[in-house]
């Protein structure tokens, strides 16, 4: 089971380097730390579990967070209804190899900013990232697939591609001006 104990911090070489592409069929180890990543979000998530283990709540997860550099990353989003409670998963994955093929030039950001595992303080500011992204990946089993995705489903999993790529969020931000905003930036 991944713990917080398992997720690395900024300032590990590992985070800043670009993530090699895993090949298939997976290793069983590699089967199972992808697996437990999934699990941790899930985990993270519960507040029964996340209090028991002392896990800070996440929606993604990347491979190189816990030392593996390679092109893995989980992602568990839920969806609530106004009362909220719990409806379903919106988009629960672990995707591998992914590659971008188009995004949208209107751009979206979260009005309280974004947060990362492996980032243990507040960067306040806005994160600007494509409103709409299309990419393909792979399953666990190495099928190839297309993801749509817009918005909130969007931002977290761009968040994720980037660490792939050894790029923090806060890389984003607008150093002089961290909460710029243009006419092409919708806050969610």
């Amino acid at each position: 089971m991944i713990t917080m104990k398992d997720i690395i911090e900024e300032g590990h070489p590992t985070l800043r380097s670009v993530a090699e592409p895993v090949e298939f069929p997976l290793s069983d180890e590699l089967r199972k730390t992808a697996l437990e990543m999934h699990e941790f979000l899930v985990n993270s998530q519960n507040e029964e579990i996340a209090e028991k283990y002392d896990l800070r709540p996440g929606v993604g997860l990347a491979a190189p967070q816990i030392n593996v550099n390679k092109q893995i990353f989980a992602v568990h989003i839920m969806e609530y209804d106004e009362e909220g409670n719990e409806v379903g998963p919106i988009l629960s994955e672990i995707i591998f190899n992914p590659k971008v093929i188009s995004h949208s030039v209107q751009q979206v950001a979260l009005k309280e900013g974004e947060g990362c595992l492996s980032v243990n303080r507040e960067v306040k500011g806005y994160v600007p990232r494509p409103k709409r992204v299309k990419f393909t990946y792979q399953d666990i089993d190495g099928n190839e697939h297309t993801l749509k995705l817009r918005d909130y489903e969007a931002i977290v999993t761009q968040h994720e591609l980037d660490h792939l790529k050894g790029i923090f969020f806060y890389d984003h931000i607008n150093e002089e001006n961290p909460f710029a905003q243009d006419d092409n930036l919708e806050l969610l």
